[in-house]
């Protein structure tokens, strides 16, 4: 008796899902829809109220040496160690707060500081200073104000030799950000999940009789007989028939 009960539960399950699916084929155009409605939105909205970005990048080499004039291993070792160390100078206050005042940036430390990233490549002491802003010039101009600055800083702080120049910030061509067809694809996405969401939410919570399987499968009683509806009549020529019936 239980394991009938059991198949039943599956046999029941596997209807549910065939009737969502059937629901979600009926639904396609709406969902479709949806999908090409919200990825219109994200995509105008990308273009007319994203202001696009631009990354210039300039890097520079630290090499700390001691008294002698040649580079021995320790020097190299010990350079490395520090490399997080240079990192942090570029980014401090110091630096940011000067830059600004060199150029004359409308902006404040902090503001200054989201758009500035310090990176090291694996096994180097190369550090790449990169600059994100509106205005492909602007972040060219930061970058390099940035490494004459933190060159010096580095210099006096960590009381090094010299800082080394591999290369100066280059003039942004192509927009870094944001991504039009990302945004695009993601609003296509969502709009076609959350009319998914909706109709198989809708799905679940309606315990309306529909049909006579219906009828026959959640209350299990006999239907003795159906009166045919023609689907085009409106609701009142359907009560008309009901009661002539």
């Amino acid at each position: 008796m239980e394991g009938n009960t059991i198949q039943q539960r599956d046999d029941e399950m596997e209807i549910d899902l065939l009737e969502i699916c059937l629901l979600l084929l009926h639904k396609l155009p709406l969902i479709l829809s949806a999908a090409v409605f919200a990825a219109l939105c994200l995509f105008l909205g990308t273009k007319l109220l994203i202001a696009p970005t631009y990354v210039s990048t300039t890097q520079i080499y630290i090499l700390s040496r001691q008294e002698s004039s040649s580079v021995t291993y320790s020097d190299l070792q010990l350079g490395t160690q520090l490399t997080a160390d240079y990192a942090e100078l570029v980014q401090s206050r110091y630096v940011l707060e000067e830059v600004i005042q060199v150029l004359g940036l409308d902006t404040n430390y902090e503001n200054l500081s989201k758009r500035v990233s310090v990176s090291t490549p694996d096994n180097t002491r190369i550090l790449s200073i990169t600059v994100t802003d509106t205005d492909p010039v602007r972040a060219m101009d930061t970058a390099n104000a940035i490494r004459e600055v933190a060159s010096i800083h580095i210099t006096n702080v960590m009381d090094i030799e010299a800082v080394n120049l591999v290369e100066t910030a280059n003039m942004p061509t192509t927009q870094a950000g944001p991504s039009t067809l990302r945004n695009t694809l993601i609003g296509a996405v969502l709009g076609a999940f959350v009319v998914i969401a909706v109709l198989i939410v809708r799905f679940l919570m309606d315990d309306t009789i529909k049909t006579s399987e219906d009828v026959e499968k959640y209350l299990q009683l006999s239907v003795l007989a159906v009166i045919p509806l023609n689907e085009g009549d409106t609701d009142t020529a359907r009560r008309k028939k009901l009661k002539k019936a």
